[in-house]
């Protein structure tokens, strides 16, 4: 998998404040945030379920990675998807960063992919009470 997903309690607006307030105390900062089912329905005139993408950077974590390997712009920021299923739950995505070690095999990013993905886990496990 490319991702880890929990469902939070709704109504979605509660539930993507309460996912920007997690990143945050994690060092995350939201630096995108694209509303897809607005883009559905301007372009497309499809109408679909609340989906936010939040493209979330820690920043010093982005300058480590820059400096480790100037191409991985290509993979940031982390993305965190928020989504209204039909009957009104609440899925998180958050993707894995170690997906960026695997991508580029450079080791300098390894260990800034692993206190991503443990910053992100944090944030999932504030989200779930763990």
């Amino acid at each position: 998998m490319y991702g880890h997903h929990i469902t939070v309690p709704g109504p979605f607006d509660a539930a993507l404040e309460r996912v920007t307030l997690a990143l945050k105390e994690q060092g995350f900062g939201i630096l995108s945030d694209i509303d897809i089912r607005q883009a559905m329905k301007d372009k497309l005139g499809v109408d679909m379920p609340a989906y936010r993408i939040l493209g979330a950077c820690n920043p010093p974590l982005a300058h480590r990675a820059l400096q480790a390997e100037p191409e991985i712009g290509l993979l940031l920021p982390c993305n965190v998807t928020v989504r209204e299923e039909a009957d009104g739950r609440v899925v998180v995505g958050f993707l894995d960063p170690h997906m960026m070690v695997q991508l580029t095999s450079n080791p300098g990013v390894a260990g800034v992919a692993e206190e991503a993905g443990q910053r992100l886990a944090l944030a999932r496990d504030k989200l779930t009470g763990a």
